[in-house]
């Protein structure tokens, strides 16, 4: 494989994984804004605390779908620290995304249903880089062996190839 080769495979490689990423992520968000407003709507809770949970709510159902779809071919062993880690950086996550529509309400008194989704999705937006970037390099890590075949495949495919003949020999 050709070092352009490899570079065209990488990048497809994580275009797959952005995709599939942004469908979970896509289903997460439709969850966390279906969670908030009806928080909002059939409940007393103030609109932080609704987000709150459904930030949680949507969390869960987020790791299902990339634990089990998005990143299925990534490192199983260890569960647990994977779980933990998930839960630590989806709590960070939380903090940004909330923090933000923690601003926009009480910091400027921008409180309105249509102000408050619009502040979720901007903070939703923010945490989502967050978290893209710390699960792929913590949490779903990928597995050793297959960056060593690649890095095998690519220094075989850099290899001169000698004539069948002499190969032979």
């Amino acid at each position: 494989m050709s070092e352009r080769s490899a570079l065209r495979s990488r990048l497809e490689a994580l275009v797959r994984e952005v995709a599939k990423f942004g469908a979970v992520g896509g289903a997460g968000v439709v969850v966390n804004f279906v969670v908030f407003n009806l928080v909002r709507q059939l409940t007393e809770v103030p609109v932080v605390r609704a987000s709150i949970i459904a930030t949680v709510v949507a969390t869960g159902t987020n790791y299902l779908g990339y634990r089990y779809f998005t990143y299925r071919d990534r490192d199983k062993q260890g569960r647990t620290k994977e779980l933990t880690l998930f839960l630590l950086f989806s709590a960070i996550g939380l903090v940004i995304e909330n923090g933000l529509l923690y601003v926009a309400t009480y910091g400027f008194h921008w409180d309105s249903p249509l102000q408050s989704n619009i502040f979720k999705f901007l903070g939703i937006g923010v945490a989502t880089l967050f978290r893209f970037w710390s699960y792929r390099t913590w949490v779903f890590r990928a597995l050793p062996a297959r960056e060593a075949v690649e890095t095998a495949e690519s220094f075989l495919a850099d290899r001169p190839q000698l004539p069948r003949s002499a190969s032979r020999k």
